[in-house]
């Protein structure tokens, strides 16, 4: 079932997404070499917990942090560990929710750790812009699920690279996971149409090479099945009758 919001509730949702996005931009300027990525989600923890919300990974479904870490080839849900110390020329996805008075925002980041190989940051670059093509062109009443898919994944395919299948966007609201699905891949003209006061978060998720994935051991871990690297950039979004609205910019 779709929920559609109301003004005030997407100033809610406004003010949770305002917590994500500075929480990520303060793991973006402390991503340096030798940094554990265990010592990152204390960080981004004790950031949200002193602005009154509360970390929205944390025991979600058994996840035992308040972030996802992905490094290189880790495409979503990696795990902050003491033992996981960044390194020169790394990449790293930071995947960040948090809930304030009972709503909730989501966003996620690909940053370079130290300097790193112009192919990688051409795929972190594509990866963010392919966000941008996929809900630029949305307009409420008319544009399709399958309009924003197709968008991202041709931009993302011209420059050779896979669009994970396996993992999508979704609604988001008073639960982090609402309908509907938000595929990065697809038909234009397909699918529902998306409306006022719908709410979704668009997460694109890019790799170097093969689209296909692998779970990890761990239950939460997905991996690139060819172990090249993959990107992850996502943000909140509001549909409204004048155009859009991205709650975590």
């Amino acid at each position: 079932m779709i929920l559609i919001k109301s003004s005030s509730q997407i100033d809610e949702m406004r003010k949770a997404n305002i917590i994500v996005r500075d929480t990520l931009n303060l793991l973006r300027d402390n991503t340096k070499p030798g940094v554990s990525t265990y010592d990152l989600n204390k960080l981004a923890h004790d950031y949200i917990v002193s602005q009154n919300a509360v970390p929205s990974f944390l025991n979600y479904n058994g996840f035992p942090a308040s972030i996802c870490v992905s490094v290189d080839c880790e495409v979503v849900h990696g795990i902050p560990s003491k033992k996981k110390i960044l390194q020169e020329g790394q990449i790293v996805s930071y995947d960040c929710g948090a809930i304030l008075n009972g709503w909730h925002g989501d966003a996620a980041r690909t940053v370079a750790v130290g300097i790193i190989s112009p192919e990688c940051q051409q795929l972190i670059d594509v990866t963010e812009q392919s966000f941008f093509v996929g809900i630029n062109s949305i307009v409420s009443g008319v544009t399709r699920l399958g309009d924003i898919g197709y968008a991202i994944q041709s931009y993302a395919e011209s420059f050779g690279y896979g669009v994970v299948r396996e993992l999508v966007g979704h609604g988001i609201g008073r639960e982090m996971h609402e309908d509907p699905e938000v595929p990065n891949f697809g038909r234009a003209g397909h699918g529902m149409r998306l409306s006022h006061g719908m709410t979704i978060a668009v997460e694109p998720m890019i790799t170097m090479g093969t689209e296909r994935v692998d779970w990890c051991a761990d239950g939460w871990t997905v991996k690139t099945r060819d172990r090249k690297p993959s990107a992850h950039y996502e943000n909140t979004i509001a549909i409204l009758d004048d155009g859009i609205e991205i709650l975590s910019l």
